[in-house]
């Protein structure tokens, strides 16, 4: 079993890899060998299994890299890699680079081990929530109609589309996932416009003040680090005919304003670390969050064995755990 992931530098890339390996097996069949695709890696790279684990620095969007990285032998594909909402917002060019011809690329490759008699990789694609926008129903659930209102949210809504056709021809196996806002990521801020959900968690157990961009009462539809792998790998084991002609997916999750996850702070850290949450709105930001759903119903992901966290406290407490930090 030899897998790719792409975006394989990045914090769920490298966090996928790491269960991935300590797992030792995908389908029921032993892992041989990860390569790990991302413009820059981690220091904790060097700590990986360096005989199982190839780590290329390259560009998802250059035919030449995809090509060497994505090779007859891939048995599977995780494709994470992504200009996030708030730089694909800011610069569209990039943008349309990344998330839509470096998808584009990688599914012709894909395509190409297909029919030169090989089996095709089986795919999962991380598509966003972001996919939702304008007029939404209160509680949002499976039959309502994508329609983002941001260049990410579109250009992950034609990946999923692509995805589902290249299926349906038979080049590819994929299944596409459409996230929630990932809480808590480990490490510093990035350029999405979700970052906030995570810094008013992380900065402020680490000592540090945390700005949020939006409102108290914002809400989000959120998942734990742990929570989303575990379903990455769950959306890849499913068997081809659990998933039909409908190749995507909205994977279950919890809401909670902000107010709600600085108070489950206080209670699992005290006061003094709650405080170091301040307000300081960012027109910019607001104007991104304002479109994506923050309430979902999930009948479908939940009766195909998918999992949500069970509450935000629990949430915090496995970032506590992870990071090891101490109260």
């Amino acid at each position: 079993m030899k897998i790719l992931i792409t975006g394989g530098g990045g914090f769920l890339g490298f966090r996928l890899a790491r269960t991935l390996l300590a797992r030792g097996q995908l389908g029921g069949k032993a892992i041989t060998g990860i390569t790990l695709l991302d413009g820059a890696f981690p220091s904790g790279i060097k700590d990986l299994d360096k005989k199982k684990v190839k780590a290329v620095t390259g560009d998802v969007s250059n035919a030449g890299t995809i090509t060497s990285v994505c090779t007859p032998d891939t048995d599977a594909v995780f494709h994470l890699a992504a200009v996030v909402s708030g730089a694909a917002e800011a610069d569209f060019d990039l943008g349309m680079r990344v998330n839509l011809k470096g998808m584009e690329l990688l599914l012709e490759q894909m395509r190409r081990i297909g029919t030169s008699g090989n089996q095709p990789p089986r795919l999962v694609y991380t598509s966003s929530v972001a996919a939702f926008g304008g007029d939404l129903p209160e509680v949002l659930d499976d039959s309502t109609i994508a329609n983002p209102q941001t260049s990410y949210g579109a250009q992950k809504v034609i990946g999923e589309y692509l995805v589902t056709d290249y299926s349906r021809k038979g080049y590819i196996d994929g299944r596409s996932l459409r996230l929630p806002t990932i809480v808590v990521r480990a490490g510093k801020p990035n350029a999405a416009a979700s970052s906030f959900a995570s810094s008013v968690i992380r900065e402020p157990l680490n000592g540090v003040i945390s700005e949020c961009p939006v409102a108290p009462q914002t809400g989000v539809w959120l998942l734990s680090p742990g929570r989303v792998v575990e379903a990455f790998i769950h959306a890849w084991e499913l068997p081809a005919e659990a998933w039909g002609s409908r190749r995507w997916l909205n994977l279950p999750g919890i809401t909670a304003s902000v107010a709600e996850m600085v108070e489950a702070m206080r209670k699992l850290a005290g006061d003094a670390v709650a405080k170091r949450v301040v307000y300081k709105a960012d027109a910019r930001i607001q104007a991104i969050v304002k479109t994506w759903p923050a309430r979902f119903r999930t009948p479908r992901a939940l009766e195909m064995g998918f999992k949500p966290d069970p509450d935000v406290e629990s949430v915090i407490r496995a970032y506590i755990a992870d990071e090891n930090i101490r109260l």
